[in-house]
Formats: C-alpha cells, structure tokens, sequence
C-alpha cells in the first residue's frame, strides 16, 4: 500500500455536506453516517505536547491512512479492527466532497470506545525515560539499574495512560488505576492484546530498517463486549520510529515520526499551551518526507 501519486490538498480541518460532525479530535474528524457506521476522516493537523499547530503537514493524513490500513490487515489474526466494507460513495454521496476525502477517509464500525490509551514501551524515551531517572520505574513497573536514554527494556511493558480532552494532557497511569476504570479482566485483555500488536509489528518494522520505540492503541466493545482495535495503529503519529541504521543508545535518535517538530518546538520560547506557533517551511516539507519514508519502508 502506497500514499496516493496525486494526494488531495493539504487539509487542517474537513466540511462535507450532509454529514453530521460528531467528534473532531487533534487529528481526525468523524461524522456520522448512520446508527452503526461512522466515517474517519484523517486530516493533516498535527498536535504536540497535546496542542494542535496551525499549520498543515502536507501528506500526512494520506500516509496515516495508508499505514494504519496495511497494520489492520496484518494483525487481524491478533485482534478485529473496527473497518468495515460500507462503500465510501454510499458514506460520501458528493462527488465534489468525495474527491477531497477518498484517501484520507475510512468507513468504520461503531463502537464503544475504552477511556485509556494502550501504551506499549519496547525502548526507555520520552516521558518514561523521566520517569526512570526519578523514580527507576515507569508507570510503577520496577527496571533495571543503570539504563540509558534509548535503551531497550528487557521486555515490552505496558504503560497506559488516560485519555484527556483536546488541549489537556495524557496522564500516565498504574494499571491499577485502568483495573478499577474498565474491570480487571477487560484491562487485561487490553494490555495483553497490545502487547502482543507491539511485538507482531516490531519484529515486522526491524526486518525493513525501523525500530518502533513505542506505540499507542486505541481499542472499543462492541455489542457483545468483544475487544476491537479502533482509531488508528502504528503509525508515526502514534508511535516513535527510529531508523536502525542510525540507533545508538544515550541520545535521543533521529526518527520518521513527529519527534522532528517537538525537538524544533523545544528550541522555542514557548509554553507548551494553545495557540501553538507556526512551522517554518522547512520544518513541514521535512516532517512530511519523514512520514512518507515510514510508509515507504514500513510497506516495501
């Protein structure tokens, strides 16, 4: 699966006629197309730090859509994903509309989603590796001694957080504290599943040269209370990518992901806090290229 050779036009945010928004997140917008299906449409925003940016990345929602389309293909045997066979031209019956989404946009079950975000740590980074240098633990989970940054755990570890509104921010959590939101059983079932979506693809990215650091699931019920992987997956906005070729433990490496714009974002004299500023131009053609090089070698 390939990113579209003549994507539509950047988008930050989607109008479609005849269509009820029902949610607009950081990155996508859903309406409603009736009591069962929903439409995703994946626009080009971009968040950090939990803040949506002002301006568009070129691309971006064509290769999160790509990139999450091939994973749900791939791990159908681990878990079922909320995609469904609705035809875009029933969901989107504007032509004019339709041409504006068709590869940005999916048709999807719904589902009830779970408030936690399914967080999965193969690699000591970002604010688990805050979390070990003051405690030596992450999200109440003991580590060795004497790890450096970007080192690789011993195992995967689950570490999930809560889910916050647009502008708030993720809150790490003990598992515990998931146990008593959902039941014990239905957490379990949830970090076992991401776990085991975590090593399917890693073993997968390391075999076409990237090391996927960590990641972020999303999962809902359905009517029978079966579990179901949602939203999107691995992809390089919900996940750390690093290049193998590149990997050196003690720094944070170099990545195909949205690190690019939080490590320019942190040369500014900014407070974390909505508005966000502006991109150099720059800074968006090399985030673009940076996402489309993931799909490219995640799907080679």
């Amino acid at each position: 699966m390939t990113a579209p050779s003549t994507p539509s036009p950047p988008m930050h945010e989607s109008h479609l006629q005849g269509l009820e928004r029902i949610h607009q997140g950081k990155v996508r917008d859903i309406y409603a197309v009736d009591d069962r299906h929903m439409l995703i449409v994946t626009t080009d925003r971009l968040s950090a730090f939990d803040v949506v940016l002002p301006d568009p990345i070129p691309g971006k929602g064509q290769v999160l859509t790509s990139i999450s389309g091939f994973w749900f293909g791939k791990t159908r045997h681990l878990v079922p994903n909320h995609l469904c066979d609705y035809p875009l031209e029933r969901a989107v019956p504007d032509a004019g509309d339709r041409a504006l989404v068709a590869d940005r946009a999916v048709v999807v079950r719904r589902l009830r989603a779970l408030p936690v975000e399914a967080v999965v740590r193969g690699y000591l980074i970002g604010s688990g590796w805050k979390d070990y240098q003051a405690t030596g633990r992450v999200c109440g989970i003991d580590l060795p001694r004497g790890l450096r940054m970007a080192d690789q755990l011993p195992q995967p570890i689950f570490t999930p957080a809560t889910k916050a509104e647009m502008g708030q921010h993720d809150e790490n959590v003990a598992f515990d504290a998931i146990a008593a939101t959902i039941g014990a059983p239905l957490a379990a079932q949830v970090r076992d599943t991401a776990i085991a979506l975590y090593r399917f693809a890693a073993a997968h990215a390391l075999a076409h040269g990237i090391i996927i650091a960590d990641t972020k699931f999303e999962f809902g019920v359905d009517e029978s209370g079966a579990l179901v992987l949602i939203d999107e997956a691995l992809t390089p906005d919900s996940s750390r990518f690093w290049p193998v070729d590149t990997y050196a433990p003690g720094s944070s490496p170099p990545s195909f992901d949205k690190q690019f714009v939080r490590d320019y974002l942190e040369t500014l004299d900014w407070n974390k806090t909505a508005p966000g500023p502006r991109l150099p131009a720059a800074v968006i053609a090399k985030t673009s290229e940076k996402y489309r090089e993931a799909l490219r070698r995640l799907t080679a």
